[in-house]
């Protein structure tokens, strides 16, 4: 283990800012790469395919497996290297702190403002094993865009690099909070999908495929972690939306199984009355009752 933890930030060096050193795209095939050392931290996001990344420290192996929206973000100091059995497609990043002048935050600043932020930076071990597969990558290839046109930003590199840190500073205190249990992490995806899903019909696959696990790993591991399946908590999470619509807006009540995902009103009324123990109309009717009333007494609401 590096004696100063996967950044090195120390002394001085915690007035520095992240600057990029390397970067590309690489398809590899069946390949062992040599032990090697850096002085950047590496960001090795797994595209598809998969691979195993062996670091040695401590006077021992240490190996990860990744597979497709899988990352390791590790202490170049240390000896690592790639091996891929079949193929696996990645994007790596390489930055280390150094000064820069221009109006960048410092990692001392970037503590200071953000306390996730701080614990990773001040972070003990020498790589971190992380899962994202949508939100870090798309934040990796828009810097890597930006870090290739001709004419670029250096002060959007700049907030890109940091967004990019900030996001994996999330998901270590998310790891740390639930002492490293991965299937948490899991099921966070999974929520996030259905979160940003529930207006459309959704399948388990669907769901299964957005987070590039089993179908039926899945709905174990969500039930288990939610108490409920994976299709009665988007139903509860569509007629909680559904009584935001009807309480908060003035869209047509046979228009709301459609914002909804349910998309046919008569299940609607069926959902929504189990749920609820009214119909949408009565539901509306209810809430615009109360605040009528409490407009005729003149109560804030």
């Amino acid at each position: 283990m590096g004696p100063q933890g996967l950044f090195r930030l120390k002394g001085e060096t915690a007035g520095c800012r992240p600057f990029i050193t390397a970067y590309y795209f690489k398809e590899w095939n069946e390949y062992e790469m040599a032990l090697h050392t850096h002085p950047s931290t590496e960001i090795m996001y797994v595209i598809a395919g998969s691979c195993a990344v062996e670091l040695s420290f401590g006077g021992q192996t240490h190996r990860s497996v990744l597979k497709k929206g899988e990352f390791i973000i590790l202490d170049g100091h240390i000896p690592h290297r790639l091996l891929v059995e079949h193929s696996c497609r990645m994007l790596n990043v390489e930055f280390r702190f150094e000064e820069l002048a221009g109006a960048y935050l410092s990692a001392a600043e970037l503590a200071a403002a953000d306390m996730q932020m701080a614990a990773l930076l001040d972070c003990p071990q020498p790589y971190l094993l992380l899962r994202e597969p949508h939100e870090v990558y798309h934040v990796l290839k828009s810097l890597v865009l930006e870090l290739d046109r001709k004419e670029r930003s250096e002060m959007l590199v700049q907030v890109q690099l940091t967004g990019l840190l900030l996001r994996i500073a999330r998901l270590y205190h998310e790891l740390e909070s639930q002492g490293g249990d991965m299937q948490n992490q899991y099921v966070r995806q999974c929520l996030d999908f259905l979160h940003q899903n529930y207006d459309r019909p959704v399948q388990i696959k669907q769901v299964a495929e957005a987070v590039n696990l089993h179908p039926g790993y899945v709905q174990r591991i969500f039930k288990q972690k939610i108490g409920q399946s994976i299709m009665s908590y988007l139903t509860g999470f569509r007629m909680e939306k559904a009584k935001m619509l009807l309480r908060e807006t003035d869209i047509p009540v046979a228009d709301i199984a459609d914002y909804v995902g349910v998309h046919s009103r008569p299940y609607l009324h069926k959902l929504f009355k189990s749920a609820t123990g009214m119909t949408p109309s009565d539901y509306r009717q209810s809430v615009e009752a109360v605040r009528f009333a409490h407009e005729q007494r003149g109560d804030d609401c």
